[in-house]
């Protein structure tokens, strides 16, 4: 077993001949045609989240190769929704401000904000965002969600669902929790951003390409946004060049939502029962990315062949 301590592009060919496992723990590894072929006996990948943006689905699929996904995440779910919070409070009290400041040696006289009786509207209502609601309420705010095209105006979870313009237009806090696709890319536009009540705060813990940057810094210079809270970013890391990192009302962290202790654990121990299971001929389908044909044999490893 190795343990790569570099991109997978500055190893050797020939330290790759051989792999025939590999567990991933972050999406900036593109498993595309090209990583593959220098990979040429690989069989399986261990993703430890649960989708796989990187993966080529449809070469891993012509080639055979498993990708088994892991979606038992609770540390990483916990993780996820403190930081949200964690976001929100620091951008409401003007944290990056306060810090600066007490570091040059000043002691400024900040005036910030609490989360009680604000509104907290909800791009996302999947097990994140429900999640999140549910903590919100025990921060005393008034939590509503956006009502997809052809949902009810108020689910079983009691949460209101708004149309997007009118949630945009009247919560205090926005913060995102929706799967990157094709619908939510560039969901929060120009347009969308410029239409959010004034001196509110914006939180993204979901993916960056949700939110056009070059917008969001716009409307955090010159308004109505108060400030943000970000722990994702359309390109990562996030270019030294960018805008964001100079704004002095931008809380940034470098996608460490999910980087805690307890959710390696997990990685590790979901994703050393896959393997024992893919071993045994017994993963379950309900586990991969994608089906693996009936009719595959046994190979070195001891599970399903390509």
């Amino acid at each position: 077993m190795t343990a790569l301590d570099c991109p997978i592009a500055e190893v050797p060919d020939e330290d790759l001949q051989d792999v025939r496992v590999v567990l991933a723990i972050r999406e900036r590894t593109r498993f595309d045609r090209a990583t593959f072929d220098r990979l040429p006996n690989l069989e399986l990948i261990l993703q430890t989240g649960g989708h796989a943006y990187h993966v080529d689905i449809d070469e891993a699929k012509s080639r055979g190769i498993a990708v088994a996904l892991w979606r038992s995440h609770d540390a990483c779910e916990a993780a996820m929704r403190e930081l949200t919070f964690a976001l929100a409070v620091a951008a409401l009290r003007r944290f990056p401000e306060a810090g600066r400041a007490s570091d040059s040696g000043a002691w400024p006289g900040l005036l910030g904000g609490t989360l009680r009786g604000r509104r907290l509207g909800i791009l996302g209502m999947g097990l994140q965002g429900r999640a999140v609601a549910r903590l919100a309420l025990a921060f005393d705010m008034d939590v509503v969600a956006w009502a997809r095209p052809g949902s009810t105006q108020t689910a079983a979870d009691g949460i209101p669902r708004l149309p997007m313009e009118e949630l945009l237009a009247t919560s205090d806090v926005v913060s995102i929790h929706l799967r990157l696709s094709e619908e939510s890319r560039g969901l929060l536009d120009a347009a969308r951003l410029r239409s959010m009540k004034q001196g509110s705060v914006l939180v993204n813990t979901a993916r960056g390409a949700i939110v056009d940057e070059a917008a969001l810094a716009a409307v955090l210079r010159d308004g109505p946004l108060r400030a943000a809270g970000l722990d994702v970013f359309a390109h990562e890391p996030l270019p030294a060049d960018s805008p964001l990192r100079t704004l002095p009302n931008v809380v940034l962290t470098p996608h460490i939502g999910w980087t805690v202790e307890e959710a390696f654990v997990e990685f590790a121990e979901g994703s050393a029962g896959q393997l024992e299971d893919y071993l045994a001929n017994r993963l379950d389908p309900g586990e991969l990315a994608f089906a693996l044909p009936a009719d595959r044999g046994r190979n070195q490893l001891g599970g399903v062949s390509r």
